[in-house]
């Protein structure tokens, strides 16, 4: 994901903080039938440092998906449109453009 340096959040304590807010995450694996992403619940385990989670018998990715495979969650936070209007200088300039303001937080690892 592209992050500009002056938007990346790099403490740790923050992204966790994050997560634990918004434990509701995308599981993203590549199983036989290519790219599949699966949302779940998560819990933070950090004298561990694992991401816990729980899926259904039905759901065929404990099968699909084997110890050790490469995976990511994303875990997003708050969202917002940004309109140009709420600069000041779009008056004046009309350079401002829309934006959307996010937070999200990417964890990569492996399946066990």
């Amino acid at each position: 994901m592209y992050i500009p340096a002056h938007f990346a959040i790099q403490a740790p304590e923050a992204l966790h903080d994050i997560i634990r807010a918004h434990p509701l995450g995308a599981l993203v694996t590549l199983g036989p039938d290519g790219l599949d992403a699966n949302h779940i619940p998560f819990e933070l385990d950090l004298k561990r440092h694992v991401l816990t989670a729980h899926v259904a018998r039905a759901n065929p990715i404990w099968q699909q998906c084997g110890d050790g495979m490469d995976a990511m969650v994303i875990f997003r936070g708050q969202e917002s449109y940004v309109s140009p209007n709420w600069y000041p200088s779009k008056h004046e300039t009309h350079r401002q453009v829309p934006t959307w303001n996010y937070v999200v937080v990417h964890v990569h690892g492996r399946l066990t």
